[in-house]
């Protein structure tokens, strides 16, 4: 009997490595014995869990031994009233990551092109080639999505096409007259998913509402997540908004009780705490002004960003500078997989926790410090 499992698998899955996550503070304690590491790598909220949440979660832990509401109707009604949306318009998410894949698979198959962005998201091009379909990927625009050439990209043959809006690992924004003269140029059996993983952290004056362009672009899907702003990374939880028709065929496809009660809960309750989003925000506006004077000061470029992260060139390796910061005990992102071999992406942090990156970079770079 062969052992060669590999040759058994999809032609695409042959060739794929599995998503690199951020590394844990735990496994770097582990490597290296290192104690009061700083994790900057995985743009998670340092706001720490909100107290409105820690008070729902302990009530939902005595009915743990049920499962959770398959539909997550409570979750559902409470995006429906904040977003002005019908329910069939919703379908939730293990994390916005779990709708990405689930749109890709109910629609495209192996006779079909998927277009996004140089420097986009890694799982786009990761389940574009799981199912087979062939990936177009357009050479980016200032690091960011060069929606004139996108357009261009579109054939006969294009199913889908994935924007990430404020840009991960990038930052980039388009803005809403950009996206709007682009939605108006793709045919409307081609899927466009718009995702805003980030949206929150974008200027509220810039990010206007693209939800309610559904109505005029059927094709449109919006998804969000509740893992960033809202800080619920370690649940895992997301949502998509789309026209019913779309929502009925992911609801098809997705996977019985894709969100647990904690999660259904955890985000059903962070929606109504309002303060909580403000300080995230307020948190997050301050930590980067910090980070980029920090790295105007010393003459290291930066990508702009919209996002809760800052990417910035190191002028060297950044794999090696990566490598260099663990042993400060400090955890960033190197990127060269997204093809920016020099640039780090740095999640901003608490004010201690923005400093000790600063610190360890530093040393790191033997930057010089003014007495």
């Amino acid at each position: 009997m062969s052992d060669d499992f590999i040759s058994l698998a999809n032609k695409g899955v042959q060739k794929l490595h599995p998503y690199q996550a951020g590394k844990p503070t735990s496994e770097l304690e582990r490597e290296l014995g290192i104690k009061d590491i700083v994790k900057l790598a995985s743009n998670e909220n340092p706001l720490g869990l909100s107290n409105s949440v820690v008070s729902a979660l302990e009530k939902e832990l005595e009915s743990l031994t049920r499962y959770p509401d398959a539909n997550g109707f409570y979750l559902k009604q409470a995006l429906a009233n904040k977003y002005s949306v019908d329910l069939n318009q919703i379908t939730l998410g293990n994390g916005s990551n779990d709708l990405l894949e689930l749109v890709a698979r109910a629609f495209v198959d192996s006779n079909h092109e998927v277009i996004f962005a140089e420097h986009a998201f890694v799982v786009y091009p990761i389940v574009t080639q799981a199912i087979g379909a062939t990936p177009v990927v357009v050479k980016a625009k200032n690091y960011g999505h060069d929606l004139e050439a996108m357009a261009e990209a579109i054939t006969s043959k294009t199913k889908l096409i994935f924007i990430a809006n404020p840009n991960n690992p990038t930052g980039t924004f388009l803005e809403q007259d950009e996206l709007h003269a682009f939605l108006e140029k793709v045919p409307s059996d081609v899927l466009v998913v718009l995702d805003e993983a980030y949206f929150e952290y974008a200027s509220a004056e810039r990010r206007g509402d693209a939800i309610a362009w559904i109505k005029t672009f059927p094709n449109l899907i919006v998804t969000r997540t509740f893992s960033k702003a809202y800080g619920l990374a370690g649940l895992r939880v997301g949502y998509s908004i789309s026209n019913p028709t779309i929502a009925d065929i992911l609801n098809r496809v997705r996977q019985p009780f894709n969100c647990n009660a904690l999660a259904l809960k955890a985000a059903e309750t962070i929606l109504e705490d309002k303060e909580y989003l403000e300080d995230s925000i307020v948190l997050n506006d301050a930590g980067m002004k910090d980070l980029t004077a920090f790295f105007e000061k010393h003459d290291l470029e930066y990508i702009p960003s919209m996002g809760n992260f800052v990417t910035v060139n190191v002028g060297q390796s950044g794999d090696e500078v990566y490598q260099k910061l663990l042993l400060e005990g400090v955890i960033v992102r190197p990127i060269t997989g997204y093809g920016l071999p020099q640039h780090l992406r740095i999640s901003i942090g608490t004010f201690v926790e923005n400093q000790r990156f600063k610190e360890a970079l530093v040393n790191v770079l033997n930057l010089q410090e003014e007495k």
